[in-house]
């Protein structure tokens, strides 16, 4: 089955937000309380928000296919857009979503592997991301990527605070 990347521009915020609010929902729907995440997810993926976050010279989002079915997507920040001080040669992985149906294909891995070449790219050192402490197939991807935990922050979904773990990936340009 082919797969294939996309950039994802201006022009694609209403597919990308659909994506998120999609994605984020399977991911996370049967842990949360519905109303706090319903409200989370009107804030984070708010039309005027993602716009801003696809014209950051920061951030860069990709698409991914598989047999020209839109599957899921990657976003990476640097510098100044990056949610935590890692330090500057730092990227962070801040988004790897797929719909349910597209898991366990490799189409995470190779959302990974898009960041791990942007970070190649630009002379960064290490790749970072949080992720919840919960989301235990998302830890085991990682750890299998080769992240080790290196802190955790808190992460509010309404009024619960939940725990994200930083995991960091150092890199051997």
């Amino acid at each position: 089955m082919q797969k294939r990347l996309q950039k994802i521009t201006s022009a694609d915020v209403k597919a990308l937000q659909t994506l998120s609010i999609e994605t984020f929902s399977e991911t996370f729907a049967d842990q949360n309380d519905p109303k706090a995440l319903n409200d989370y997810l009107q804030q984070a993926y708010e039309l005027a928000k993602l716009t801003r976050e696809l014209a950051d010279p920061n951030s860069a989002f990709y698409f991914i296919y598989t047999a020209d079915k839109l599957a899921g997507y990657l976003k990476v920040n640097v510098k100044e857009a990056q949610t935590e001080d890692l330090g500057p040669n730092a990227l962070e992985i801040e988004r790897i979503y797929l719909k349910k149906e597209f898991k366990r294909q490799g189409l995470g891995k190779m959302l990974f592997e898009k960041a791990l070449a942007v970070a190649t790219k630009k002379g960064c050192t290490k790749i970072w991301l949080g992720v919840w402490e919960k989301n235990y197939p998302a830890l085991a991807f990682y750890e299998k990527m080769g992240f080790k935990q290196n802190g955790a922050h808190s992460f509010f979904m309404g009024k619960e605070k939940q725990t994200d773990y930083i995991m960091v990936k150092e890199l051997n340009n």
